[in-house]
């Protein structure tokens, strides 16, 4: 057995004494070798092997720093993604992580002097999401896997597609709702040419009425003249004409009514047709778009996980950043601005105060964007009005609490 072999007594020793950290300035990364002294590191550097690898660095300074620089750079976003890949952290925690591997590539063979001057970089080419506080840097990773970006593509297709249908349903109901207004209007349009038909008959009546009492006077002046044989008939030809008269008058009394109260009849069928289909499409929307799950991005949630409560979350309240698998949230929370991952069972919407926007999360009108115009605390439900989009304008009278919650 050699002198300096794996199993003597010296090399023992020397791996035990060499266990752990040791300082940074005293580490050779061309030979990859740690010192434990400054004396130690000098005898390293006066050795023929670091002089050879010296003169192999002094060919190709540039290739050789870039290659560690890079090495570096994908060992630390691996531990990223393995380790914190939907949190965000503080830089020197993963760097510390990354540091405890005694084999690792060490910063001061990269083309960074300090680990500010990283971060920064991977900010810059949108590596991660980067953030400076108080309490030092916070990173958060970016996920850019091929497995991740084919599966947001296809959620995004199966929103616009989802997004598509209730564009088309929406138009379709419209369009419904326009040949119903179409058909009223019709049908108005036919009654006031009924009126005026009928005015034009009433004017007609009054013309044969007239030539009627002119032929009764005339008649009645011929009977006399021809004396009492012709009296009788002239009697009953006035009964005759006198009834006619009678029944034309209330004839064109009745149209009148009618008349008059045909343009008020319209209006509330009208009304109550309108309104029916509107409540037609309110529960169509309902069936489509009432879901199990009603978390989205930019919303106001409240935690009521007690099995938070020791680290001061529970009744706590945060921002929605990311929604995953459409029942967890990434939860940014509003004071200590930490981020958690929280199931929605574990959630509970906000309300705001009167006048505040509002998302509508679940029921006929999700997605929707709306401003809060009341609170009915008797029945848990609130009125709002929506803020653009197709249902512009609406007012909802009665959402359940449930069904909306604050946007942030």
């Amino acid at each position: 057995m050699g002198k300096n072999d794996f199993l003597t007594p010296k090399a023992i020793a020397n791996r035990i004494k060499a266990k752990g950290l040791q300082k940074l300035r005293w580490y050779c990364q061309m030979c990859q070798k740690q010192c434990r002294d400054e004396n130690g590191f000098k005898c390293h550097c006066m050795s023929e092997s670091h002089q050879r690898q010296m003169q192999v660095f002094g060919q190709n300074p540039t290739r050789i720093v870039e290659g560690y620089s890079e090495e570096f750079e994908r060992t630390f976003l691996d531990l990223m993604r393995r380790s914190h890949r939907f949190s965000r952290i503080a830089a020197t925690v993963v760097y510390n992580e990354y540091i405890n591997d005694r084999h690792h590539v060490h910063m001061n063979s990269t083309e960074w002097a300090t680990l500010t001057e990283f971060i920064k970089y991977l900010g810059r080419t949108g590596k991660c999401k980067v953030e400076e506080t108080p309490k030092g840097w916070f990173i958060t990773y970016i996920d850019r896997d091929s497995e991740t970006l084919f599966k947001e593509r296809l959620k995004n297709k199966r929103l616009k597609s989802d997004l598509a249908e209730e564009e088309k349903q929406e138009r379709e109901i419209q369009k419904q709702i326009e040949r119903a207004a179409e058909k009223f209007n019709i049908s108005e349009h036919s009654s006031g040419e009924g009126e005026t038909s009928n005015r034009e008959n009433v004017g007609a009546d009054d013309e044969r009425k007239e030539d009627e009492e002119l032929k009764l006077k005339s008649g009645v002046k011929v009977g006399f003249s021809l004396g009492g044989g012709s009296k009788h008939g002239t009697g009953k030809d006035r009964g005759e004409g006198s009834k006619r008269v009678f029944e034309e008058e209330e004839n064109e009394r009745v149209q009148k009514r009618k008349a008059s109260g045909d343009p008020r009849k319209s209006e509330k069928e009208r009304k109550s047709a309108l309104e029916e289909l509107m409540k037609e499409e309110e529960k169509k929307k309902e069936k489509i778009n009432r879901k199990d799950y009603w978390l989205f991005e930019g919303i106001i949630v409240k935690v009521m996980s007690k099995a938070l409560a020791d680290k001061g979350y529970y009744k706590q309240k945060g921002v929605v950043r990311k929604v995953m698998d459409k029942y967890v949230g990434e939860i940014e929370m509003l004071e200590s601005k930490h981020v958690l991952r929280v199931d929605q069972e574990e959630l509970e919407t906000v309300i705001p105060q009167i006048g505040g926007l509002v998302k509508i999360v679940n029921g006929a009108y999700r997605g929707s964007n709306a401003r809060l115009l009341g609170v009915n605390t008797d029945n848990f439900c609130a009125k709002v009005q929506i803020e653009k989009g197709v249902y512009d304008g609406r007012v909802i009278k009665s959402i359940e609490y449930e069904d909306i919650c604050k946007l942030a």
